[in-house]
């Protein structure tokens, strides 16, 4: 999930629309309280921050995410009109992993926003262990206990379990999965997931009941 928070309407739906088409599940946001009351209730994996909002300016908005125990990982890149190397500077010393000044080229956004999810899931804090009632996945040792019984999956199942994990409670496209485990997004190609998703479910036992069909959509568990 990304999130934005831009107060331009034109702006806002262009990226949005760019990001849905990328793969990336996403909700914009015009003001800040409204973005405010979603990151509680649900945490993105990166926040494209304008400056300049009615409300609370950006960097007051970055300032908080930082100094929060369970958003202060979550990467930043900032998008804003502003472009001299004061704002710039400011804006990364407060915490902010990137910076793009508008105008820019949608498809140079993109780029920013693959590289940055790119360098995070490199170097973010390693997650030892998942835990989902029966199900536990201990990412150090690569092991997979369901209902008591270990069990030996393939690479990409393996990362598809942990990926549906990661994201406990939200609903991921089909889309979104064949991006983030094969690489690419095609409708046609659609059913590689399905398929693994049904030998997963098969390997798991009854906690491959866990995974849930969002019919049309994708899969979620949690």
């Amino acid at each position: 999930m990304i999130y934005l928070v831009e107060d331009d309407n034109s702006i806002r739906e262009l990226v949005l629309y760019t990001l849905r088409a990328n793969g990336y599940e996403n909700e914009g946001f015009e003001y800040p309280s409204a973005f405010w009351k979603a990151i509680d209730k649900k945490k993105p994996k990166l926040i494209i921050l304008d400056i300049m909002l009615p409300e609370e300016d950006g960097l007051s908005i970055l300032k908080k995410l930082r100094s929060g125990a369970d958003t202060k990982k979550i990467p930043v890149i900032m998008l804003t009109a502003k472009s001299s190397e004061y704002d710039k500077v400011i804006g990364l010393e407060q915490g902010a992993d990137d910076y793009i000044a508008k105008p820019f080229g949608i498809m140079e956004l993109m780029a920013r926003i693959k590289a940055l999810l790119r360098r995070t899931e490199d170097v973010r804090e390693s997650v030892n262990e998942y835990v989902f009632n029966e199900l536990t996945v201990n990412t150090t040792k690569h092991k997979v206990i369901a209902c008591g019984n270990e069990v030996v999956l393939t690479a990409k199942e393996y990362e598809l379990l942990c990926l549906l994990l990661e994201n406990m409670g939200t609903v991921l496209s089909r889309d979104t999965l064949l991006n983030e485990i094969w690489g690419y997004s095609f409708d046609g190609e659609s059913r590689t997931v399905d398929v693994h998703i049904r030998t997963l479910r098969q390997k798991l036992g009854d906690c491959g009941n866990y995974i849930e069909t969002i019919r049309g959509f994708g899969y979620k568990i949690g």
